[in-house]
């Protein structure tokens, strides 16, 4: 059997260091593996201190803990980078056309684009939207687009995350950590600034205000609360956007305008950016137990009071068979072929599919349609027997919940890891705004990368870390570093 050929970030295929990385090359060669050490044992300590933690649920250790940050940066040329932004643009824009077509006049169904069970028994999909307009048709005005580079060197879309995408907490973070504890190296490159994404994002819930809003808009931040594994995140931007964070109890509606309580009394809330699904975030129209979300509110977005990003429903986008139709998405609603490719990916709702997966569980990634986080997949290669059995007998149960896709030579990044620097499989996920006022593609996104030496899974809820992204000018960098 031939060796799996892996591209590495910053040596290529192993024959030379790439020159975008000539600096980061040069930094450690003279930089001794105490000092990084050092280096990122302060980073820890910054995080620490700054509260940054992740909850992981169903663990046997403590459910608080930091994400690992490694030092090493991750870098992509600004020509690379081009190109990966006009792809992203275009399947941005396909995701909110899609959308506002599923829940309007379902042409793509019409035209057989899409078998319509594939919709309509979607976990995710939400009549109560059908026939409702959101403002300036935008359904997705925060998007996480995950994307691996192969062992040919090329950028694939592994997933598109539309519903509460989250991470870019670490991006901001992890830029501010190096340029604290590596400024030599970082004042070796030009990097393209990260630090404007809250500006581009309240740019962009603004203006999405309802055309009922009166005077400057109100935009709120909807968190379940502290014991959310994301809750660090929420405060976070709810602090640099400038906005109030709050909870379902913070929220009232009356004649279908929402209200946040404050020490003035009443105050009219125009935006609400939610990290709460929707499931929850409203008891009178969907799940009766919840005590996150806020009686009524679905009522006032209906009468068009409120703007709720992302919208309601948006979930459908997040299913990965509806992924595996992505290129043919695209092309309905643009006119033209995806700019971005997907992974080859095989739908076990489909008999032939199904029956060649289901012969090859030990050699493929097995993932749950509306799986996340890492949870409900198999990775073939790496299962036990046992493991492969266990899941096969939920794969014959429902086919048509999985879908599976190779085991992907994902791209690996040199990391400080033992004390020792070693090649880590990474990912890329850049962040993809959009309001009425366009679309904004924040410059590298966060690079998720798999601590453990062979590792395909970067999910920090299976112990994947994160990298700083660096995007920076294709000339040479100075090599003084």
């Amino acid at each position: 059997m031939s060796k799996t050929r892996f591209f590495d970030e910053m040596n290529g295929y192993g024959e030379t260091t790439r020159a975008l990385y000539a600096g980061v090359a040069d930094w450690l060669k003279k930089t001794p593996s105490d000092i990084l050490a050092t280096r990122r044992a302060q980073a820890e300590l910054m995080f620490r201190r700054i509260g940054i933690t992740f909850a992981v649920y169903g663990g046997n250790d403590d459910t608080e803990r930091l994400i690992p940050f490694d030092i090493i940066p991750r870098i992509v040329s600004q020509s690379e980078w081009s190109a990966l932004e006009i792809g992203l643009v275009q399947r941005v824009n396909a995701l909110n056309m899609f959308l506002s077509d599923i829940y309007g006049a379902r042409e793509i169904l019409k035209a057989g684009v899409l078998p319509p069970d594939i919709i309509y028994r979607n976990a995710y999909f939400r009549p109560e939207m059908a026939g409702r307009r959101v403002p300036h048709n935008v359904w997705v005005h925060i998007a996480g687009i995950d994307l691996v580079r192969t062992g040919e060197g090329e950028f694939f879309v592994l997933e598109d995350n539309a519903r509460t995408p989250s991470g870019v907490s670490y991006m901001l973070e992890n830029r501010e950590v190096m340029m604290r504890l590596m400024p030599d190296l970082f004042s070796a490159y030009r990097i393209a600034p990260v630090d404007n994404y809250a500006d581009a994002l309240l740019a962009a819930l603004r203006s999405v205000t309802p055309s009922s809003a009166r005077g400057e808009p109100t935009v709120v931040l909807l968190t379940p609360g502290q014991y959310n594994s994301a809750y660090y995140e929420h405060s976070f931007l709810a602090d640099r956007l400038g906005i109030e964070l709050v909870e379902g109890h913070d929220l009232s509606v009356r004649e279908e305008v929402v209200y946040m309580k404050t020490t003035e009394g009443p105050k009219r809330v125009d935006v609400i950016y939610r990290r709460v699904d929707d499931d929850w975030i409203d008891p009178l129209s969907f799940n009766p137990d919840s005590a996150l979300g806020v009686p009524g509110l679905m009522n006032a977005y209906y009468a068009g009071n409120v703007t709720i990003t992302n919208a309601v429903g948006t979930g459908v986008a997040d299913d990965k068979a509806i992924y595996s139709y992505m290129p043919e998405i695209v092309k309905f609603y643009t006119g033209q072929e995806a700019k971005l490719g997907n992974v080859q990916t095989w739908r076990c709702r489909e008999p032939d599919a199904y029956k060649y997966v289901r012969e090859h569980l030990d050699e493929l990634v097995v993932k749950e349609v509306n799986g996340s986080g890492g949870y409900g997949m198999l990775v073939g290669p790496h299962a036990t027997r046992a493991d492969i059995d266990e899941f096969a007998k939920r794969l014959d149960a429902d086919p048509a919940n999985y879908i599976a896709q190779p085991t992907l030579a994902l791209s690996t990044c040199p990391a400080f890891v033992d004390d020792s620097i070693a090649p880590r499989h990474v990912d890329l996920r850049p962040f993809v705004l959009t309001g009425a006022n366009g679309v904004h593609v924040v410059p590298g996104g966060l690079t998720r990368v798999a601590m453990r030496a062979g590792s395909l899974v970067v999910n920090s809820s299976q112990g994947g870390g994160t990298k700083d992204t660096w995007i920076i000018e294709d000339a040479n960098p100075s090599q003084g570093a």
